[in-house]
């Protein structure tokens, strides 16, 4: 019996585009989007920074659905070069002995931050003096290379080896964190490895649930995190475990932002807690900063990496800002 082809999808992109190519991709192809590290700067021991364009690829099945599937996908992607130039798509027929293992020749270990080391499953790598999360690349839904996830891990990071949270009765960071919109759970996963005792992550797609409860297994915090269905009015009429954290956070495009902002995110933050958004286009934070201050929230930090921008907030009758530099 001869083996199924599967036609490549594929397009070389920089980091801001890689998750919105991914998105569509994800609409039109089988077994998620890989979004592959090709150009990195490596230190002697094969660690590695991204440093050059990424490659994102997907798989469409050579059936009778490939015709249409194949042209709705360049009118979707027809669409999304109107927002912004795309490069050119390439297509590649593969069999299926090869199409699963394509993406995974040039992947390698990503450094964000100064504590957290994203690395591939597949790769057997000791834990040094980074914290090491593993996520899968071939999963869509967010993977670490793009820079609003960068961004909100190393914010994140920051805000828990400096105590900048609310702390409990041990002097240690309060234990609890909301990940509204929790695509891969990648935020989660390394929130717990980095000291969190509890984590809720909810999104409104069913697959980003069940890819981020097997990234919790893949990296052993399972026990600690609660995925489930839904959005801030689902938290708040006290459908999950938590209602309320010193942490909460959202990588999600401005637009959400700006609408869960209205819909009542700031009253899931605890007292001197923290609100992080992340997500954002450097011409699109001031929509958002613009929503924080009209739902009664301050603005306390604000990053920006390349075009894209990170923001912490706090309740704004709760105390004086505090700095955070």
């Amino acid at each position: 019996m001869s083996e199924i082809k599967w036609l490549e999808v594929s397009m070389f992109v920089d980091g801001e585009l890689a998750e919105a190519v991914s998105e569509v991709l994800s609409r039109y192809v089988s077994g998620g989007v890989a979004i592959e590290s090709l150009d990195i700067t490596q230190d002697p021991e094969g660690i590695g920074e991204i440093s050059g364009p990424l490659r994102v690829c997907g798989y469409l099945k050579v059936d009778g659905e490939l015709e249409i599937k194949q042209q709705r996908l360049e009118e979707a992607l027809w669409h999304l070069g109107r927002i912004r130039e795309l490069p050119e798509t390439h297509y590649k027929p593969v069999l299926q002995s090869d199409w699963s293992e394509n993406w995974k020749e040039h992947f390698k270990p990503i450094q964000i931050g100064k504590r957290l080391l994203i690395v591939p499953t597949w790769l057997e790598i000791e834990e040094g003096d980074r914290t090491v999360v593993r996520i899968d690349p071939g999963m869509a839904f967010g993977t670490g290379t793009h820079p609003t996830t960068q961004l909100c891990l190393e914010i994140i990071a920051d805000h828990l080896s400096s105590k900048r949270i609310p702390l409990n009765a041990e002097g240690e960071p309060q234990h609890t964190m909301i990940d509204v919109g929790c695509g891969s759970g990648i935020l989660s996963v390394a929130a717990v490895k980095l000291g969190i005792k509890q984590v809720l992550g909810v999104d409104l797609d069913a697959e980003a649930i069940e890819i981020a409860q097997q990234n919790a297994v893949i990296n052993n915090v399972i026990e600690k995190i609660q995925f489930g269905l839904g959005s801030v009015s689902e938290i708040l009429a006290g459908k999950f475990s938590l209602r309320h954290a010193p942490l909460i956070v959202a990588n999600i495009l401005a637009p959400v932002l700006v609408r869960l902002l209205g819909e009542g995110m700031g009253e899931l933050i605890t007292p001197k807690g923290r609100l992080i958004l992340s997500g954002i286009l450097e011409e699109q934070a001031i929509d958002v900063e613009a929503a924080i201050k009209a739902n009664n929230l301050r603005l306390i930090e604000k990053r920006q990496v390349g075009d894209w921008v990170g923001l912490v907030v706090r309740k704004s009758d709760y105390g004086e800002a505090i700095s955070l530099e």
